[in-house]
């Protein structure tokens, strides 16, 4: 059941995560894309707010030039009549008649269009008035329109007369539109004056970032374009501009934004770096929970795997105490003083064997309070390994082993805690004893390599995994090989070396191979 929760919690922990990150992603392409449509929207207004500029500007510089000509001629201009519209209203019950005249003069300056472009000179400039009249007659019945014009004087007069600007302004664009168009698009605006009204435009609408821009001409680029300017059709705009009269244009202004993703992604920065750290801290966070999780449920298996290897590892020594009392309170045996001295001993080695086991439990928690005493004296190492090999002589000699020393290290002396080290170089013999199934053949050897010694422990027994190399220094942690308790211990003495020899300001490590043997090295520094 709990390998069942365990597994439906992770699940969901696991999917939660992924919706998050999957969220934010769907957040961030959105964002972009919204990003993208009005940087759009804004280049578009800014490009037809530049094309109608270019246009007003031209036209502008065209009517101010037509004024200034007009003015300097000094004639007086031809007037000429070209239309008049009269219109009568009679009222058959008051005799109210009442009649309106509209007459249309055009105004000859005898401008010629040569002097706005050589190549137009079939038209003339003229200006357009009215002079309108209005003019009622009370009860005069003998008003018609064969007296209209006559010497019948009206009751009311109204006269007006002006320029007709609307008239006048279609007039002139027309013709100013016929003169642009024959006029290169090198003549009618510089690279300058397009850059400056392109960069105003842009600022305008928030737009700060690169651009190019460039001007073809019924598809074939003009000389008006900036020195960067490259066609990309993912980053271009184009706008029609000049337009004639009859509404077309053979001039394209394009504009690109070589940095347009960065600078699309720029706006989405901030929001975006703060979506990140807070997906990162979702993640790790899920990563120490799930991390917290499978620690605790390895610490579990741990747990359980250390109290059954500390159950077996008294229940041999118990058993055997008990057997060897009750063999003593035989009638038999008592009277025979050998055979009690032989169980007697039976007793006091099984109890320092159980006394070792809980030592050695009790020095990995007082190393872990900071509670061992770990003074250092100046030490011969070889002194202490042989110290080692004499503690673990008899386990070596009832398993008919040997132990072939290698001493090849010129310089031996360190600062070493002579207990604490022997007890390391012990507990890693008994291993090498331990995991050796036939007979134990072990090696020693020293080297020196610059100012530190070594001291190589080589086995030719069972070996480890890649695996268990990483972790066999690990409080706990025993390789499995099959039978859990095929070999006695409790994977606390190795973690108890390395906590020494990390304390002597040393390193431990191990070289092995499955089926070949382990080699366990030490190296610690040398007194200078």
């Amino acid at each position: 059941m709990n390998k069942l929760f365990f597994r439906i919690l992770v699940l969901l922990m696991s999917l939660s995560l992924i919706g998050i990150i999957l969220v934010q992603v769907f957040w961030f392409n959105s964002s972009f894309k919204n990003n993208e449509e009005q940087f759009k929207y804004h280049v578009t207004q800014v490009i037809g707010n530049v094309a109608d500029k270019l246009e007003q500007q031209e036209e502008y510089s065209f009517y101010d030039k037509y004024n200034r000509i007009k003015d300097s001629t000094g004639k007086i201009p031809k007037k000429e009549d070209l239309l008049e519209v009269l219109y009568v209203q009679r009222n058959t019950k008051t005799n109210k008649t009442i009649v309106y005249s509209n007459t249309l003069s055009s105004e000859d300056y005898d401008i010629d269009g040569t002097l706005f472009n050589k190549k137009f000179s079939s038209e003339r400039f003229k200006n357009f008035s009215s002079k309108r009249v209005t003019e009622v007659y009370n009860n005069n019945n003998g008003i018609d329109n064969n007296s209209l014009g006559q010497s019948i004087i009206p009751d009311l007069r109204i006269e007006k007369s002006g320029s007709l600007d609307i008239l006048n302004k279609v007039q002139q664009q027309i013709q100013y539109k016929d003169i642009a168009s024959l006029t290169p698009i090198e003549g009618r605006i510089t690279k300058d004056k397009l850059h400056k009204l392109l960069k105003k435009e842009l600022e305008e609408y928030g737009v700060k970032t690169k651009f190019e821009y460039g001007i073809y001409s019924s598809g074939v680029p003009t000389k008006i374009k900036s020195d960067g300017f490259h066609y990309d059709k993912e980053a271009t705009y184009n706008i029609p501009i000049y337009t004639d009269n009859e509404g077309n244009s053979r001039y394209e202004l394009s504009v690109t934004f070589p940095n347009k993703k960065k600078f699309l992604l720029s706006e989405l920065l901030s929001i975006t770096i703060l979506s990140i750290v807070f997906t990162l801290i979702i993640i790790v966070a899920y990563t120490s929970a799930l991390n917290q999780l499978l620690r605790q449920k390895h610490i579990s298996e741990i747990k359980t795997d250390f109290i059954n290897n500390m159950t077996h590892e008294f229940k041999t020594p118990i058993a055997t105490i008990n057997l060897a009392l009750d063999a003593i309170r035989n009638p038999k045996i008592i009277e025979d003083k050998d055979k009690v001295f032989r169980y007697l001993q039976m007793i006091r080695d099984e109890n320092k064997r159980m006394h070792a086991q809980v030592e050695n439990v009790l020095r990995i928690s007082k190393l872990e309070k900071r509670e061992l005493d770990i003074t250092k004296e100046p030490t011969v190492v070889h002194d202490i390994i042989d110290d080692a090999i004499e503690h673990v002589n008899l386990i070596l000699e009832d398993r008919k082993g040997t132990v072939v020393r290698h001493y090849n290290a010129a310089r031996t002396t360190s600062l070493i805690n002579e207990v604490h080290f022997t007890n390391v170089l012990v507990n890693i013999l008994e291993n090498a004893i331990k995991y050796s199934p036939g007979t134990p053949e072990i090696e020693i050897f020293t080297e020196n390599v610059k100012d530190m010694i070594l001291i190589k422990v080589r086995d030719h027994g069972l070996g480890m995994s890649k695996i268990a190399q990483k972790r066999v220094f690990e409080k706990f942690y025993r390789e499995h090989t099959g039978d859990l308790h095929n070999v006695k211990g409790h994977g606390l003495g190795l973690a108890y070396v390395k906590r020494i020899v990390e304390d002597h300001n040393g390193q431990v490590y191990v070289e092995s191979e499955k089926g070949k043997g382990s080699t366990f090295i030490i190296k610690i520094p040398l007194i200078n």
